[in-house]
């Protein structure tokens, strides 16, 4: 079976992060959760004072520290992986509100996005991966051999994230988080640079009525097809 690429996309809180780590896992591929990347650098700028809700992002600041943002991946014990930020595991932190509510603006700028883009295909020169995100089908992989768009309702993906949230420990308002996963769609699929979209060629998963079980054998058999061609 040749190795490929696998490229998810799909809406905030669709699931599409589990379904392609438990992918991986199964297929014995590489995992990169592009949206991880992202959050950290939000993190970062939240660090820094160079974003906030109030004030928004300081996109010129901003930019200029690029150079010193070193976002990779490490394998926890449990054999997790975690997002590690200039060397610190920020995994936790990252899946906050605070960093939920700032990472569209974050994300929309056109450097943040090269430069991490960048980065993400240097994971795939060798083949044998499996990416999630927002961008992967149209913009980081053109080229996968197996795209995937994962859609769902935002009131399903708005109770999924909230009950993500709760198994944490965090307080969570349904109506606010609600608004930040229609907020997100909306900053998503309106940015100049790498619009969510579903890429002409991929396969669409809408997940609103299926378990876990489904969708993994849905996305297992259609790998099996595509890898084996």
């Amino acid at each position: 079976m040749k190795k490929i690429i696998v490229a998810i996309d799909g809406y905030s809180s669709s699931g599409k992060s589990t379904m392609a780590r438990q992918l991986a896992r199964e297929i014995g591929y590489l995992y990169v959760d592009s949206g991880a990347m992202y959050r950290a650098v939000t993190l970062y700028a939240l660090r820094h004072g160079l974003a906030s809700p109030e004030k928004g992002v300081d996109v010129e600041a901003l930019v200029k520290a690029l150079p010193e943002i070193n976002v990779s991946f490490s394998l926890a014990a449990d054999g997790t992986q975690h997002t590690m930020l200039n060397g610190e595991d920020v995994e936790r932190e990252i899946r906050l509100m605070e960093v939920s509510d700032m990472v569209s603006p974050v994300s929309v700028i056109p450097e943040v996005r090269r430069r991490l883009t960048a980065l993400q295909q240097s994971y795939g020169v060798d083949k044998g991966i499996v990416m999630d995100g927002r961008d992967i089908g149209t913009t980081v992989f053109p080229d996968a051999e197996m795209k995937v768009f994962v859609d769902a309702s935002p009131e399903v993906r708005a109770q999924r994230r909230v009950d993500e949230l709760k198994a944490k420990g965090e307080e969570v308002n349904y109506e606010e988080v609600l608004y930040n996963v229609c907020e997100r769609d909306r900053i998503d699929t309106t940015r100049k640079e790498s619009p969510l979209r579903k890429a002409e060629d991929a396969l669409l998963l809408n997940n609103d009525e299926m378990t876990r079980e489904e969708q993994m054998a849905w996305l297992l058999d259609n790998f099996k097809r595509i890898a084996g061609e």
